[in-house]
């Protein structure tokens, strides 16, 4: 099932995939022995159906027909504890609906290029990541992620050598659970390598649900260029949204409940974003050890000429804030933000930061800048889904400054027009936004 289309590389997206001929057959088979033969002769368009059970096999199921599609009889009854699936050079494959359990697995080579993994689960442990996408054009969703506890992320996206994968679409999938307790390497999502981040990957993250991300400080990982990350929501995670090597990514309309954004790297724009942290550190201005960063470079890169603009943040200690380190952030905007929270310095940027503040409102405690704020009650009140969102009398309303035209919508998403409010959200009666819950997403979703 196809929700919405990205608009990052959404046209070339679905002209690469093999439309199904009218008289397309469905084959079903009860064992992989019978799985592989019925693959072995298909045809473009075929849906070849697996029967439900748990299926233990020696060597993975080879895909090497193009076209077609591989299914569970019924989405999470179709059990790999042992095998799983290799795809050979072939496009326009579809994997939907089975179980990977114990050693099982599949991953995404280079030559498989437009395959779709849809509503499959990657439960438990793995050897490495639980799914890689190598190959252009992949589209990953209504996936769930669970229950992993030893080193290595849920998603890792990749490519060739130096190169990364193009265009490779996630949405709408759970990542839940993961509880690796070492302190690096337990993301939910790496979108590239650090020897990676100079390159384009063109990725969409949108839609999905992180629970629980709580193997590694990031539970999205950005290490590659011109991405966007959108309308996700993570929440009971010390996983935050981290761009950490690369430039030119979009962060917008993510709503975070005790988790946050930080960035490196140059030219990202992170806007109409709900951060509701219980504590400080909604969004994080990187250090750099590195004024910018080489192509193979592991170290942190200074941010420059980053724009943080109508965001709703909302913490208790520093909602604003930096890390320690040598190069400050140079050239950055911090824009028609509502940041509210309960400190003597909400926003605090480190000493020899180059920013330009303007528009934002600052309420509950010193704003800690010089100038660009105003300190007044934006007047939020909690919905139903409890979301903070202004209401008719707030002075966020028709006051933000400056002129930022890519910010067309609200985090709901609904459209700005006029001056738009200050914060993530452009007032309106009819709320629509519901943070994500895993009835909308995974492989069970509708």
């Amino acid at each position: 099932m196809i929700r919405s289309l990205a608009a990052v590389g959404a046209a070339a997206l679905l002209s690469s995939f093999v439309a199904a001929p009218a008289h397309a057959a469905v084959v079903g088979v009860s064992t992989t022995a019978s799985l592989q033969a019925a693959i072995d002769t298909a045809v473009p368009g075929q849906r070849i159906v697996l029967a439900e059970g748990v299926h233990t096999a020696d060597q993975p199921v080879k895909i090497t027909k193009p076209g077609i599609t591989v299914a569970a009889r019924t989405t999470g009854a179709t059990v790999f504890t042992r095998g799983g699936f290799e795809l050979g050079a072939v496009r326009g494959v579809t994997i939907e609906g089975f179980v990977f359990n114990g050693t099982s697995s599949m991953s995404v080579p280079v030559k498989a290029q437009a395959t779709r993994i849809t509503r499959n689960t990657y439960n438990g442990d793995k050897n490495g990541a639980s799914l890689t996408v190598s190959a252009n054009d992949v589209q990953v969703d209504l996936n769930t992620f669970s229950n992993r506890s030893n080193e290595g992320v849920y998603l890792q996206i990749t490519g060739p050598g130096s190169e990364i994968a193009q265009r490779t679409w996630v949405h709408h999938n759970y990542f839940y659970n993961h509880s690796f307790s070492g302190d690096n390497g337990g993301e939910s999502i790496r979108l590239g390598y650090s020897h990676k981040q100079s390159k384009s990957a063109y990725a969409v993250i949108e839609h999905n649900l992180f629970e629980k991300a709580n193997g590694d400080p990031e539970a999205i990982s950005v290490k590659s260029s011109d991405n966007t990350v959108r309308f996700n929501t993570i929440r009971d995670s010390k996983g935050y949204i981290v761009l950490r090597h690369g430039n030119r990514t979009t962060v917008e309309g993510n709503v975070l409940f005790g988790s946050g954004i930080r960035f490196h790297g140059n030219d990202h724009k992170v806007f109409n974003n709900y951060v509701q942290n219980t504590g400080d550190r909604a969004i994080v201005f990187g250090k750099g050890s590195e004024t910018d960063s080489g192509p193979a470079s592991t170290s942190h890169d200074r941010p420059d000429r980053v724009t943080v603009a109508f965001n709703t943040l909302i913490g208790t200690g520093a909602v604003v804030d930096t890390d320690t380190g040598t190069y400050a952030p140079k050239d950055c905007v911090l824009a028609n933000n509502i940041v509210q929270g309960s400190s003597s310095k909400l926003i605090d940027i480190m000493s020899g930061s180059t920013v330009k503040y303007e528009g934002n409102i600052v309420w509950g405690g010193t704003a800690g800048i010089p100038s660009g704020y105003r300190s007044v009650d934006p007047k939020l009140v909690r919905d139903a889904n409890g979301m903070l969102r202004l209401t008719s009398g707030s002075p966020a309303i028709d006051t933000s400054a400056g002129t930022y035209s890519y910010v067309t919508r609200d985090f709901d998403p609904q459209a700005r027009f006029g001056k738009p409010d200050v914060g993530a959200d452009e007032y309106s009666p009819s709320a629509v936004r519901k943070p994500l819950t895993k009835a909308d997403v995974g492989a069970s979703a509708p």
